[in-house]
């Protein structure tokens, strides 16, 4: 038989353990269910991370995050959240995915790769992190190409191409070269990214200036071989050596899931999902999106300081819709 639950929150991140404490706060019974270990995004991230938000900005459920940084780390972030989950001792599902959510006359009937559940709501707070945006040229899939980077160690004194131009490939770049890389970067655009966090953008831009890192710009690669990669600059196809290619494309939030879902996806380039923005319902009744996966496609305009109060949106219409359901009986 499946487990009932009230809520079924699915995604195990910031957004989701937020819906988590505004269930608990509620009285409600609930889940999250997360497909990898807890906040599971933010793990991948790359070891150093700085974040761009002041601590303060990541807060959830009213417990401080005390930084010793002016901007908290990765590895702060990871213990905060920990924190929270303990002290508020959240009902967490870790390493368990969710592979369908359907309606029916009930509630929702949830499947993941452990068990079966019923729910009177879902919660979809999925975030964007797992899908990479591919290359789609010959050599892709040789173990030498990664579309994550963790720790610049691993780079020392080799030939290294970071393709990408935001913060991720700005870090990696840096990093790399500090740790004794040959770094070249691969830049589809004509200049770094705007969005590069503001400390860190006049860096790169001075080591490319001075020679230090090498840079060609609206470049693509065009092919990958174990020791070489080919790539098509403004003045023709140029052969470089090559050890290690980190493709920090950018990443794409699963929309298929959200289709699968019965959730109705906008029809131009976006993709956005559709959902009321004061309640975070979709189209489904009782079906709700929280966090950067409201955005679709626009994965730069959410995030974890603008998207926490998604959970007391959500949480304040399923109060009013059992309120509703008590009067009727």
């Amino acid at each position: 038989m499946p487990i009932k639950y009230d809520v079924v929150i699915i995604g195990g991140g910031p957004i989701g353990l937020a819906c988590a404490l505004e269930a608990k706060k509620a009285k409600l019974n609930y889940v999250v269910l997360e497909k990898g270990c807890l906040v599971n995004s933010l793990y991948h991230y790359p070891t150093n991370m700085t974040f761009f938000s002041t601590s303060e900005r990541l807060e959830i459920g009213g417990l401080p995050f005390v930084s010793n940084n002016p901007k908290p780390t990765r590895a702060e972030s990871l213990e905060y959240y920990r924190r929270v989950a303990v002290s508020h001792d959240l009902h967490l599902q870790l390493f368990e995915e969710v592979l369908s959510v359907k309606k029916g006359k009930t509630g929702f009937s949830i499947l993941s790769s452990k068990n079966k559940y019923h729910a009177s709501y879902v919660i979809i707070a999925t975030g964007f992190y797992d899908i990479p945006f591919r290359l789609h040229v010959p050599g892709e899939e040789l173990s030498k190409v990664t579309h994550y980077y963790k720790d610049p160690h691993f780079y020392a004194f080799q030939q290294v191409a970071v393709i990408g131009a935001q913060n991720s490939a700005v870090d990696a770049a840096l990093e790399t070269w500090r740790k004794g890389a040959k770094v070249t970067m691969i830049i589809r655009q004509k200049e770094i990214g705007q969005r590069v966090k503001y400390w860190v953008r006049p860096d790169i831009i001075n080591r490319i200036e001075e020679g230090s890192i090498k840079a060609y710009f609206q470049t693509e690669v065009s092919a990958i071989r174990e020791r070489e990669i080919d790539i098509q600059t403004p003045n023709g196809l140029i052969t470089i050596p090559n050890d290690w290619v980190i493709a920090l494309t950018g990443y794409e939030p699963n929309l298929n899931f959200l289709k699968q879902c019965g959730i109705k996806l906008s029809k131009d380039e976006v993709h956005q999902p559709e959902y009321d923005p004061i309640t975070q319902e979709t189209n489904i009744s009782g079906l709700y999106l929280a966090g950067v996966i409201c955005g679709g496609m626009n994965t730069h305009k959410l995030f974890i300081e603008n998207s926490r109060i998604h959970a007391t949106h959500i949480l304040k219409d399923i109060r009013k819709k059992q309120r509703a359901k008590g009067s009727r009986k």
